[in-house]
């Protein structure tokens, strides 16, 4: 079953934090790369965070890093985390998690993903 589930995200403020969390089918968990991209209004799709399910490796854009982290559950392999921390104004966005099946690498400016989430909504008032 290709399934991918996001719960979390609603409204902060400025500052405040959130947490978003994505649970996959088993078969979308066996993908190679896990991520989260954000659709804003009258912008372009950016990608914000990914994790290398091989390696634990991860990367994020320059707008999230230090702020954003990823992560796998510790006891729950189709379960994936993005705490978000500091928020701001302009993180307010759609937010999706997002599977690419097979990639030798995880990357956030190449990831093609193959299955995303319905998408939570994020926003941060100032």
């Amino acid at each position: 079953q290709v399934q991918l589930v996001e719960s979390g995200g609603g409204s902060v403020q400025a500052g405040g934090s959130l947490a978003l969390s994505c649970v996959l089918s088993k078969y979308i968990a066996r993908s190679d790369c896990i991520g989260w991209f954000r659709l804003a209004p009258g912008q372009e799709r950016e990608e914000i965070a990914i994790i290398d399910r091989r390696t634990g490796a991860t990367n994020y854009a320059d707008s999230v890093k230090g702020r954003f982290t990823i992560s796998q559950d510790n006891t729950n392999n189709t379960l994936y985390h993005l705490q978000m921390n500091s928020l701001k104004p302009e993180d307010t966005a759609k937010y999706y998690c997002a599977a690419d099946w097979r990639a030798d690498i995880c990357d956030i400016r190449a990831v093609q993903y193959d299955y995303w989430a319905q998408g939570t909504q994020v926003t941060v008032s100032s």
